[in-house]
């Protein structure tokens, strides 16, 4: 594919996450709760590529595990939701619930909610939508251009971080898929870190 055919394949898919989000309302559920509802990941910075997800960050006071749960059970009143994990990271740094929403579209096709329940006022309470900002801010229309090709030259099932991808790019002038998964390789032996540019 050429940079125009991937940026339209790019915007489609774009597109097609725009409204899931909305007909699904799944936004609407946690503003209902009382939280407050963010988007951010790859559809908030315009580089949401061939993998079907989408990143809420949601936040709100005083989250227990049941309090959360309680938002989750009226997720899964939608019968298109077909599937729901949940990672439990109260007791760390994170200070969250994380969860894992598989949603069948109208068209058919399973999109991942991923869900972030946050703390208010905790270390990383805006600190992805900042990320996100940030990279929008700096990136370049050549280095959008390479990070959706590599995204969708990526072999199927490999398991890279939308981060690493940005990284890479932004940080390293990484423009291969070689390269790229070089650079995993070798970036995946530090120490973990949450990337900002």
């Amino acid at each position: 594919m050429n940079n125009t055919e991937i940026n339209d394949l790019a915007q489609a898919n774009q597109q097609k996450a725009w409204d899931v989000l909305r007909e699904s309302g799944i936004a609407e559920i946690w503003e209902s709760a009382g939280c407050r509802v963010n988007l951010v990941g790859s559809l908030r910075m315009g580089l949401l590529a061939s993998h079907r997800d989408i990143d809420l960050h949601v936040y709100s006071t005083d989250i227990s595990a049941s309090s959360s749960f309680a938002v989750a059970a009226e997720m899964s009143r939608n019968p298109k939701v077909t599937e729901i994990k949940c990672i439990n990271g109260l007791h760390t740094d994170e200070h969250c619930m994380a969860w894992h929403v598989f949603y069948r579209s109208d068209e058919g096709e399973i999109w991942q909610f991923d869900i972030i329940h946050i703390e208010a006022g905790t270390e990383y309470d805006g600190y992805f939508e900042k990320m996100a900002d940030r990279i929008v801010e700096v990136m370049t229309p050549e280095q959008r251009d390479t990070i959706l090709r590599l995204k969708f030259e990526t072999p199927y099932g490999r398991d890279y971080h939308g981060v690493e991808y940005y990284e890479a790019v932004i940080a390293d002038g990484i423009d291969s898929m070689a390269g790229f998964e070089s650079w995993v390789v070798e970036h995946r032996k530090k120490s973990p870190y949450y990337w900002i540019p």
